[in-house]
């Protein structure tokens, strides 16, 4: 593969995976609409690697309240701490179980489709600037319920539908549940961590049975950097400018690219 191509997607990935536009349909589209070949798995693993450190570095110091959460857990410990760790464990499983079925039923492959990602666009963009006009907008993380967590893990189920952006649904459900833009936000990142992880992990056992593709390891490695330089940077700017920006730009920019795309459709 050529560098320019294996930039391009690191770059993608990296800005994307955390704002509310769907990484997945940005990392489609250009492969269908150039022809691209797939990248391969070490690519697959080294972007994803290169956004879960982004936001481990970033969080870190939410990161280390959750590894300390977790022993906590373990002693039946209950605080702030703890509350977090497990809000993170029941947030989960659902998208886990959704992913798994999907892939072995071979359904994700079918739902990679460009009309799919311009109906996801649009309808999910309008719902997370309607949720974010509508929450009350008044709740911490640390305020989050059990239950609140497990809707939350519910709604990142839809995320696997190419289109809908995890970072987004996932927003868009803790707005419906009363938190503030920042916490909303700060939540749906570090739930990102063990979803990103398994899928890295996924992608280093496709890794050791089909190879790496046409890309090498000092490719891959190229690509780590760039995603997690991209990703932080990101997310540093969207963490910081949240609470002023509100979800409209991101709705608006989710529809002019559904609407494009539906064109596009309609014109082939």
């Amino acid at each position: 593969m050529d560098w320019f191509h294996l930039i391009l997607l690191a770059i993608i990935q990296g800005l994307t995976e955390f704002l509310p536009i769907s990484s997945s349909a940005h990392l489609i589209l250009p492969a269908q609409l150039f022809g691209w070949r797939d990248q391969g798995a070490m690519i697959d693993l080294m972007a994803h690697f290169g956004t879960l450190f982004a936001v481990m570095a970033f969080f870190r110091e939410d990161v280390g309240r959750i590894i300390r959460g977790v022993f906590d857990l373990l002693k039946r410990k209950l605080n702030t701490d703890s509350a977090l760790a497990l809000n993170l464990i029941i947030a989960t499983p659902p998208a886990l179980a959704f992913g798994a079925f999907l892939e072995l039923g071979g359904y994700d492959a079918m739902i990679r489709q460009p009309i799919v990602i311009a109906v996801t666009f649009i309808v999910f963009g309008i719902v997370l600037w309607l949720a974010d006009i509508w929450g009350r907008r008044s709740r911490t993380t640390e305020q989050l319920t059990w239950k609140g967590a497990f809707v939350i893990g519910l709604a990142q189920c839809l995320a696997l539908i190419p289109g809908t952006s995890r970072s987004g649904i996932t927003m868009t459900a803790a707005l419906g549940l009363g938190l503030t833009r920042v916490e909303a936000a700060r939540f749906s990142m570090l739930m990102s961590l063990p979803i990103i992880g398994v899928g890295g992990a996924y992608a280093m056992l496709k890794l050791a049975t089909d190879g790496a593709g046409e890309a090498s390891l000092s490719q891959g490695v190229v690509v780590a950097g760039i995603s997690f330089l991209v990703a932080y940077i990101t997310i540093a700017f969207f963490m910081r400018f949240v609470s002023r920006l509100g979800m409209f730009p991101f709705m608006l920019y989710r529809v002019v690219v559904g609407a494009a795309l539906l064109l596009w459709i309609a014109g082939k």
